[in-house]
């Protein structure tokens, strides 16, 4: 266990505190949740970084890179959906779509591990979790504008704040069926066996 990988593994007892405070009942909570989820992806960021300044990258890095990212925004946008942050029908089925890529994808690394191949992020794939950040940045920042500094800022910055995050969501659910369907034409032969268990 190194640096590079405790930061990657950091991320998911974040995503709990985020959670936590997102549901706290007192003020300054969600400020709270704010920012411990900024520090959560500055992480995603850190540990590529420091693995390769100290030239630590490991197949177990980029596997573990990958599946605590799809859990860190996930996890946050379920929780989003459950306080009606992404309200109605839509948005459960957009939700729907990212999970099911998610499961997709992890199953052919985990697929792909198995046969000893380990598939790292791709750019289209790091693309989508930027978009996912920003929708969800963009979303906590609307809470906390509303709930913890309602006479700070006019009631159209939480408004403006919201429907950006909510813009990005679906540009965020866009990229990640796209960057999904492409992942699985490029390494469909690892599922197949066609391949022998190795990547093109």
């Amino acid at each position: 266990m190194n640096l590079p990988n405790l930061l990657t593994l950091s991320r998911i007892p974040i995503i709990f505190a985020v959670i936590a405070f997102l549901y706290a009942p007192f003020i300054g909570s969600s400020t709270i949740a704010f920012i411990l989820f900024v520090i959560g992806a500055l992480t995603d960021w850190a540990d590529g970084y420091f693995a390769r300044k100290q030239g630590l990258v490991s197949n177990f890095g980029k596997l573990m890179d990958a599946l605590t990212d799809k859990v860190f925004m996930v996890g946050l946008f379920v929780c989003f959906l459950e306080l009606k942050v992404l309200p109605g029908m839509w948005f459960t089925f957009l939700l729907l779509l990212i999970l099911s890529r998610e499961f997709l994808i992890t199953g052919l690394r985990l697929v792909a591990a198995s046969s000893g191949v380990v598939l790292a992020a791709e750019k289209s794939g790091k693309h989508k979790t930027v978009s996912q950040m920003v929708s969800a940045i963009l979303l906590l920042l609307s809470i906390v504008v509303r709930e913890d500094f309602p006479n700070l800022f006019p009631e159209t910055v939480g408004d403006v704040l919201y429907w950006a995050g909510i813009g990005f969501f679906v540009i965020a659910t866009a990229l990640t069926v796209t960057s999904g369907t492409t992942y699985m034409v490029k390494y469909w032969s690892i599922f197949t066996g066609e391949n022998d268990g190795k990547s093109k």
